[in-house]
């Protein structure tokens, strides 16, 4: 019986500038590996009139596979499909002030999220095709994900993309601000554009057409 998991999921994103900081800081932090580097085929769906893309609500299948390099360490992830619903970005909650609240929607990204693992991805999208959703963005990314000793319920998610390298922080809010703090950033660097508005605005500076956000070839799996 497929597994499901609902929760709020709250994030933000952190551009990488230097990889070789950033695996210092993952060094002295003690950051333990917990889920090793795997790649990932992402695929968002939708109404030919793009009707979840304007209510700000998503349907994606991600297969994942672990990369080569990643194949024998203990704990790598198996082939596998998971379906994702997530429901339209919501301003942060908390007991801060009104205009602390205000500069906070600004740095969290807060969606309702269902996952359901399947065991087919095929047979899952051919029903996302009955119900008349069609794919509409296809993107890759290499994930790696750290868990930091004295942060509970943290996840530090670090993502290789054909649009550059960035880290994810997942979790509670005060944990995501100590987290960013302890990895050198500031306020200012949190982001909440999803990957396929950054593709967009790539796209935008390079002058070219977008279509999906994919590796060359050769990337993938390595």
């Amino acid at each position: 019986m497929p597994r499901s998991n609902f929760r709020q999921e709250v994030e933000i994103k952190l551009r990488v500038m230097d990889l070789s900081t950033l695996r210092h800081r993952l060094k002295q932090l003690r950051a333990r590996e917990i889920l090793p580097r795997t790649y990932e085929s992402n695929t968002l769906y939708d109404t030919p009139s793009r009707n979840l893309n304007r209510r700000g609500q998503l349907i994606r299948i991600r297969i994942e596979q672990p990369s080569a390099n990643a194949r024998s360490i203990r704990g790598a992830r198996t082939s596998g499909a998971i379906l994702t619903y997530k429901g339209p970005s919501r301003s942060f909650r908390g007991s801060q002030t009104a205009s602390r609240k205000r500069k906070d929607r600004t740095r969290f990204k807060i969606r309702d999220e269902v996952e359901v693992i399947v065991s087919d991805g095929e047979q899952m999208s051919a029903i996302l095709h009955a119900l008349g959703l069609r794919p509409a963005f296809r993107y890759e990314k290499f994930r790696t994900t750290y868990a930091l000793r004295g942060i509970r319920g943290l996840k530090v998610e670090f993502d290789e993309t054909p649009v550059g390298l960035f880290v994810e922080l997942e979790g509670r809010s005060a944990a995501i601000d100590r987290a960013a703090r302890l990895l050198g950033y500031t306020r200012s660097d949190c982001m909440t554009e999803t990957y396929g508005a950054l593709y967009i605005a790539d796209c935008r500076r390079r002058g070219i057409k977008p279509a999906n956000m994919l590796f060359q070839p050769t990337r993938k799996l390595h």
